[in-house]
């Protein structure tokens, strides 16, 4: 259905991700939120926000920051995290599946 949004909860990077519409959206980890942003307004949020960016090995992952606890106090401060993530989930490329190897023989071998 067109419309629709589809939410599905994956264990990931040490927590708990929200999946939207198949794309990993927010993680949820124990003092910490991690949110998939724009990577075109990225260093801007960065330079306004308290966050941090995701360092994955050794690589800086432009669109991924981590929030701590400490830095949301209040509902609103949520809603604004969030509500950045939701709105990149829309256009966020989805990630391709990986597919599955199946065990065919070749012809001619044993």
């Amino acid at each position: 259905m067109e419309g629709q949004t589809d939410v599905e909860e994956k264990k990931m990077f040490g927590g708990l991700c929200f999946m939207v519409n198949g794309k990993m959206c927010v993680c949820v980890r124990t003092d910490e939120i991690m949110c998939r942003l724009d990577p075109e307004t990225f260093e801007s949020i960065l330079s306004k926000k308290k966050a941090r960016p995701m360092i994955h090995n050794g690589h800086l992952m432009k669109g991924f920051v981590f929030v701590n606890e400490e830095d949301i106090k209040t509902k609103k401060e949520m809603e604004y995290w969030i509500q950045l993530s939701l709105e990149y989930n829309k256009k966020a490329p989805s990630t391709k599946k990986k597919a599955k190897k199946t065990s065919q023989k070749k012809p001619g071998k044993k």
